[in-house]
């Protein structure tokens, strides 16, 4: 039997969540759990609650930066994936991507189309705001662009976004990924996977 216990609060402008991605819908077919996924914006959250990430940003350390770089590459590595920092536009305006995921959640295509978005922009250099490249990440995804396009205008669709984004803040969230187990049990980041995994199984 497959039970919901896994929520995931996610923004695909994360590197560390495009891996957070693959990796807990691996896990969750391990463990038979289903995953509800939550579209965020993630500059929602640090503007409200995490805004030094805009100063390390500005003033890296950069012995810590060019860790993170190689750390980021070992990661993808581990997890089979083909991650790169973007190096035309970081960071990237996700709002549209991510009102799409909410608008194709309905129908089934959120997963497809955040792992085109994920991809997009990750591997392949895509600037993700752009609705030519929106339009592509929608034929990799197999879903209609027109029709996602009418759907992240609607202001329902809109509200949605910010009430999610605004539901993790809430919660205690202050970034992406955050994953919940059992909706009262918070993690954060994709290196997390060990502990989520026990806290599934101490669920059961």
């Amino acid at each position: 039997m497959i039970v919901r216990m896994i929520e995931v609060f996610f923004d695909c402008s994360s590197p560390w969540t495009y891996l957070a991605f693959a990796n807990l819908r691996a896990l969750a077919a391990e463990l038979a759990v289903e995953i509800e996924w939550r579209p965020i914006l993630v500059g929602g959250v640090f503007n409200t609650v995490n805004p030094s990430v805009y100063a390390q940003r500005a003033d890296p350390v950069p012995a810590k930066a060019r860790y993170m770089r190689k750390d980021l590459a070992d990661w993808a590595r581990h997890a089979g994936l083909r991650i790169k920092f973007p190096p035309t536009v970081f960071p990237v305006n996700s709002v549209k991507a991510m009102r799409a995921c909410i608008a194709l959640q309905p129908q089934g295509k959120l997963v497809d189309f955040a792992a085109a978005t994920f991809e997009a922009y990750w591997s392949d250099d895509l600037d993700i705001s752009q609705d030519e490249v929106l339009a592509q990440v929608c034929a990799r995804a197999g879903v209609d662009p027109a029709t996602v396009f009418e759907a992240i205008a609607d202001p329902a669709i809109k509200d949605q976004l910010r009430a999610n984004t605004e539901e993790l803040i809430a919660r205690g969230g202050f970034g992406s990924p955050t994953v919940f187990v059992g909706r009262d049990d918070m993690y954060f980041g994709n290196d997390r996977m060990p502990l989520i995994r026990d806290a599934v199984l101490r669920r059961r």
